[in-house]
């Protein structure tokens, strides 16, 4: 269980902060770089839980997004903590293929009914679809980095954390049209709109 008595420490005031494993690393490093955007991710999950909870409609959406909150926290962690040689299974907190593939019944349960897409989606619509969005393309950014960070250092760095990234921003996008009336109310990108007509 993680305690928290002390929220300042002063020790990251040299521009470091430490990893799980005490290590100490610029705040700029990839590895800080990646957590911290599945924190900020996170975040903005968090904001798209309030605006599915304040709709009954998407009352459903916002319990499964609570949850996925957990499994973020659990994503940072993990690429917070480098993978070392010796580390016997569940020796640490990792995510887990199971987490991944729990999210493709939730996409195809929530895909189900949804309207045909004749072009790409607008991000917007209700208050909740822009949330969603939101989430979705930091998601998206997080995602980015934990390919670069795998590139980088693949023997430190768990492959399930670029799949469940990917997965979620799957779910994420299903979740901004099932806010849009069941995709109803989608706003679709119209190709060159604004150009002007020769």
């Amino acid at each position: 269980m993680v305690k928290l008595n002390r929220i300042y420490t002063r020790t990251g005031d040299d521009g470091t902060t430490g990893l799980a494993t005490g290590q100490r690393v610029g705040k700029d490093d990839l590895r800080v770089e990646c957590y911290g955007t599945v924190d900020e991710a996170n975040a903005f999950v968090g904001l798209a839980v309030v605006a599915c909870a304040a709709a009954p409609a998407l009352r459903d959406a916002a319990d499964v997004l609570r949850s996925i909150q957990h499994d973020l926290f659990d994503l940072g962690a993990d690429l917070a903590t480098p993978i070392t040689p010796d580390e016997k299974p569940a020796q640490r907190l990792r995510i887990q293929k199971a987490q991944t593939d729990r999210l493709e019944p939730l996409i195809d349960r929530f895909n189900d009914g949804l309207a045909s897409l004749n072009s790409f989606v607008l991000p917007g619509g209700s208050p909740a679809a822009a949330a969603l969005h939101a989430a979705r393309t930091v998601v998206r950014r997080a995602e980015r980095l934990a390919v670069q960070l795998r590139r980088h250092d693949s023997e430190h760095t768990g492959a399930e954390t670029v799949r469940y990234l990917n997965r979620l921003s799957d779910l994420l996008f299903v979740l901004g049209r099932v806010a849009n009336d069941l995709g109803a109310a989608d706003v679709l990108w119209v190709p060159g709109a604004n150009r002007p007509k020769s």
